[in-house]
């Protein structure tokens, strides 16, 4: 499922093809963000990942963050490509690429990308842990931390910018 920008697929990601989407004359910088499957979680081994979503809602949220962010840093361009399905270690999840006029827009623009993917867009991991264990969002903090562990920091709201 895709709105050009933002997508979700099955198939194995190309960052380049992602960055392609933002380049643009008036862009001086352009970052890009790979979120890829790591084997080490808080100390237990990952043997993979599997992601699911609600495409057509998923890509709505991805079009609203698009939305959000050139809101916030005028001149900037979002492309998000997400990827469901079994991923292995080090397969890519996400490519966020991100233009801007500015380099720090670019970057901030990126970060606040993922932090509202994580807030808004209706996509689920679940990580199959070497020692048997499956833990699908939230149950990941809740059962298998229940010490805690860090959490999303806040996206600051406009007037605390």
């Amino acid at each position: 499922m895709s709105s050009s920008l933002f997508v979700i697929t099955d198939q194995p990601i190309v960052p380049e093809e992602v960055s392609n989407k933002v380049k643009r004359r008036e862009a001086g910088a352009i970052t890009l963000f790979l979120g890829t499957v790591r084997e080490l979680t808080y100390g237990k081994r990952t043997l993979y990942l599997e992601y699911d979503a609600y495409p057509t809602m998923a890509v709505a949220q991805l079009e609203r963050i698009g939305r959000e962010v050139r809101e916030r840093w005028a001149d900037t361009v979002v492309a998000v490509t997400h990827r469901v399905g079994r991923l292995e270690i080090s397969d890519i999840a996400v490519v966020i690429a991100v233009s801007s006029p500015h380099r720090k827009a670019a970057y901030e623009a990126n970060e606040y990308v993922i932090e509202r993917i994580k807030q808004i867009v209706p996509i689920w991991k679940k990580e199959h842990g070497e020692d048997g264990t499956e833990w699908i969002g939230d149950q990941l903090n809740q059962q298998a931390y229940p010490e805690g562990r860090p959490m999303v920091r806040d996206i600051p709201k406009e007037d605390e910018r």
